[in-house]
């Protein structure tokens, strides 16, 4: 199909074996590979194909309906299977160097649209051999894929792995999205190690753990870890660090258990082939214990951005001081400082990106997304903590003259352009924007979301039954918000999968009955699960009930007085 040498092969497929053998073919035949998740929406994964300018999709049945028309050629493996199969079993030979593209992945972009970061094969050759060495990796281990295949924390959970003859197990989407099944599902398929996103790391610390489990690392990354674990799990915990435009992970360490050390683990040190540079705005070496700018280099730098010359000079820039491993640094936006110790501790963002539950997030492309409504004059993003210390994005906007829109309609606008995950939780509508001195917009001076200036989902239906009245008490104190009405969903209220977890918990506390998580998004508003809660009642009344009159008159009666 003419792939080899420059030339890239988009994957649209589910976390599968297929998916890994699409990829490896697609290198053995020397092209790069471009992951996409499944859940991409149409018009994002549009953008995505044309921009980068594949020349084969690689797909099958059950997602060629959202492919769209592009010029590119549509593998569909489920049709062609047979012709697969009986083609050449000699990988080809091809002329690549260590600078030849391995695969590009998408990261949100600061002007609006998300933009596809190169990787090399030595970036990738780097990354796999200081794993192996570092967590002494051998074809006995079994490892986890579960990140989505637009996160590049999914390359790290194939390759060092399948490179060495260890297994790779992939949990269903049930299991994905509850903590305490992910657990038991790591001990049942005696995963030795296993990557999550630093979120679900720190929920899985505080769960009870068999002494005898064959886990005995578990990675974490992608967002600043405040947990150490205790000293009684049976595995390690490792914190990482690394931006996409850097092959995945460029600084890691153990995390010493919560009883010999209070402080916020650091992200450590920089991994094999990898050097760090903390700077000041002037690109100069800033006193040490100082914060400044984290600037890495070395093998796993990226050649840049695809079809983006300026941004790749802005981001990928000469390194002054001429190091032995590459004259190019990456400046991530972190602030950071270096620890006496020699390990870097992570301060927080430069910029206004944002990263929530491990997603990394621009503002601004939601921005763009939401100003392309025709009842949107301007917005703003940003992120707000509640009191527990949860994230969460909340919208400003300027409307259009004589437009109302609803948070709803909203919400369904940006699911055709954005992710899930980067759609706000909280529409503020303001009048105009408050300015600083030098004509910033001055996000410190935003109002405070509520209930009148925040946009409605719907008219508001009061919760009717004692069953829908208790549940909405649960809801508004989890997602710590004033009101539940009978039509609001608990997702686009704010809920996610973790909190899903923490809803089922305090719904079978309150209702003697056990919902699934699986149930919670097919019931996902508060009519909906407070009538499957009732039906769920009902059941377990009805199946006692049988019980007892099942049960020999004597038997009863030898029960005290009932």
């Amino acid at each position: 199909m003419g792939v080899g040498p420059k030339t890239i092969v988009g994957v649209y497929l589910e976390r599968s074996p297929a998916m890994v053998m699409v990829a490896l073919a697609i290198l053995k035949a020397g092209g790069a590979y471009l992951p996409l998740d499944e859940a991409t929406p149409t018009e994002r994964l549009s953008f995505m194909l044309r921009d980068v300018g594949i020349v084969v999709l690689v797909t099958r049945s059950s997602l060629i309906g959202r492919v769209p028309a592009g010029n590119w050629q549509v593998l569909n493996l489920d049709d062609r299977h047979s012709e697969i199969m009986a083609g050449e079993a000699e990988a080809p030979g091809v002329d690549l160097t260590s600078q030849s593209l391995a695969y590009v992945i998408f990261t949100s972009g600061s002007t609006g649209q998300p933009k596809a970061v190169e990787i090399t094969h030595a970036g990738l050759q780097n990354l796999v051999r200081w794993h192996w060495r570092a967590f002494q990796v051998t074809s006995a281990d079994r490892a986890s894929h579960q990140s989505g295949l637009g996160f590049d924390a999914a390359v790290w959970e194939v390759w060092p792995y399948v490179t060495i003859g260890a297994s790779v197990h992939i949990p269903d989407e049930k299991t994905r999205n509850n903590v305490e099944a992910r657990r038991d599902w790591l001990v049942q398929q005696r995963i030795s190690i296993t990557f999550l996103p630093t979120v679900l790391a720190e929920a899985l610390l505080l769960l009870d753990w068999p002494p005898q489990t064959a886990l005995r690392i578990l990675l974490t990354g992608a967002d600043r870890l405040y947990r150490r674990p205790s000293a009684k799990l049976p595995f390690q915990l490792v914190n990482n660090y690394g931006p996409t435009e850097c092959t995945v992970v460029a600084t890691s360490a153990p995390v010493a258990p919560a009883e010999s050390e209070s402080s916020v683990p650091s992200i450590g040190r920089p991994i094999d082939n990898m050097e760090i540079y903390i700077l000041d705005e002037h690109m100069k070496p800033i006193a040490p214990g100082s914060a400044g700018e984290l600037y890495l280099g070395g093998i796993g730098v990226a050649r840049g951005y695809h079809n983006r010359p300026e941004l790749t000079a802005q981001k990928f820039v000469a390194n002054p001081s001429g190091a032995a491993m590459g004259n190019r640094l990456y400046r991530t936006g972190d602030l950071v400082r270096q620890l006496p110790n020699g390990e870097i501790e992570f301060l927080g963002r430069l910029d206004d990106q944002i990263k929530i539950r491990g997603y990394r997030i621009e503002p601004g492309e939601i921005v763009a997304a939401l100003n392309s409504h025709p009842g949107v004059r301007n917005s703003v993003v940003t992120v707000q903590a509640d009191d527990a210390g949860e994230k969460r994005l909340v919208a400003y906007l300027v409307l259009a003259d004589d437009s109302r829109p609803t948070a709803s309609s909203l919400r369904l606008h940006l699911q055709k352009y954005i992710p899930d995950y980067m759609i706000p939780t909280e529409f503020v509508e303001v009048s105009s924007f408050p300015l600083s001195s030098s004509g910033k917009i001055d996000r410190a001076a935003l109002p405070s979301p509520n209930q009148s200036n925040a946009l409605p989902d719907e008219e508001f239906v009061a919760p009717q039954s004692l069953v829908e009245q208790r549940l909405a008490e649960i809801i508004a104190s989890l997602l710590h918000i004033d009101r539940v009405g009978a039509n609001d969903n608990f997702f686009l209220l704010g809920g996610h999968s973790l909190l899903g977890t923490q809803l089922l918990t305090r719904i079978s506390q309150a209702f003697g009955v056990e919902m699934s998580l699986l149930s919670l998004f097919d019931h996902s508003t508060l009519a909906g699960m407070s009538a499957e809660i009732e039906r769920l009642i009902l059941e377990k009344i009805a199946g006692t009930t049988q019980e007892t009159e099942s049960r020999p008159v004597s038997e009863i009666r030898g029960q005290g007085n009932d």
